[in-house]
């Protein structure tokens, strides 16, 4: 699910402004000996069904363009309401779908008041009159407006997650994640400089043909860390949830290089392994310039697998 799709919430001064520049830019044209008084009643309600339907359109592209909370896939679900004021944020929602409603029925009454209407003088105050009353109702949900524009701003960051077999890479910064994920995948991961400095899980997809048969399995490339959940950062709390509600396994990688102290990498990896039921594989990074000896300690006490073994075992995910 793509959330960077979500337009922009505009204020409502701005949709406003829109509405009405719209409104005045309307041109009728006038057929034959049409009498003025007819004239004008049909540029005039022509403006207020033009203010009505942009400011009905926009509002509606909020609701539409927002996605349907109570049907979100579990991981997207809890990842809302861990990093947004859900109860506000439906609220949010709610207030929109009101002022859709009450600028429809305003609009039908001073459409009806003026298709009645037999005094030229009166299209002017009563077009006023519209747009005065939409205006109250738009920036009652001011406020609300804004607030959807910030949760936009954080949703934007989410991951773009699919439904499908997924494996969640762990491991402290710099110990080979992205590598691993590089050479799984034909995409090219972007790798941080520095710890915990992207701004959203990196994501990749394994693919094999075994007999004919394809399989395509999400890799997601998750940041390790000893937080606990209540300081995890939003990162931290995506990767959470990835290993909670998406992975059908992880594969833990240890550095014995120690950019981190490897008695951190194993604390890490033992709580891990605690707070999940899935199947933990441990994979050895950098191996290529460890000696033998220091290998073959490691794997007495944490059986490995090597670059062939992992592409194995996520062929019959």
């Amino acid at each position: 699910m793509n959330f960077q799709l979500v337009k922009p919430v505009q204020t409502a001064d701005q949709y406003l402004d829109a509405a009405f520049r719209k409104a005045r830019e309307a041109r009728v044209k006038k057929e034959g000996r049409l009498e003025n008084l007819v004239f004008e009643k049909k540029r005039e309600m022509l403006k207020l069904d033009i203010a009505r339907n942009y400011l009905a359109d926009m509002l509606n592209r909020i609701l539409e363009d927002f996605p349907s909370f109570n049907h979100l896939p579990l991981f997207y679900n809890e990842l809302v309401k861990l990093t947004l004021d859900y109860s506000s944020l439906k609220k949010s929602l709610g207030a929109v779908h009101w002022a859709i409603g009450k600028i429809s029925t305003m609009h039908k009454s001073y459409i009806s008041q003026m298709a009645k209407c037999e005094d030229i003088k009166r299209f002017r105050p009563l077009r006023e009159g519209f747009y005065g009353r939409i205006s109250s109702v738009i920036k009652q949900i001011k406020a609300e407006l804004l607030y959807l524009e910030k949760c936009r701003h954080v949703m934007k960051n989410f991951p773009d997650i699919k439904e499908m077999p997924t494996v969640c890479i762990f491991g402290f910064p710099n110990v080979g994640k992205s590598t691993l994920l590089g050479k799984l995948t034909p995409s090219k991961p972007e790798i941080a400089a520095y710890a915990f400095t992207t701004k959203t899980l990196n994501v990749g997809y394994f693919i094999s043909k075994e007999k004919g048969q394809e399989t395509k399995v999400q890799l997601i490339d998750t940041p390790g860390t000893l937080n606990r959940m209540e300081k995890m950062n939003n990162i931290e709390l995506q990767a959470f949830l990835a290993v909670k509600h998406l992975a059908n396994a992880l594969i833990y990688i240890f550095d014995l290089t120690e950019p981190y102290p490897l008695k951190d990498q194993e604390e890490l990896y033992h709580r891990i392994k605690k707070e999940t039921d899935k199947p933990i594989y441990i994979y050895l990074s950098k191996a290529d310039v460890l000696d033998e000896e220091k290998i073959e300690s490691f794997q007495h006490k944490y059986p490995t697998l090597d670059l062939e073994e992992v592409k194995r075992l996520l062929s019959h995910i």
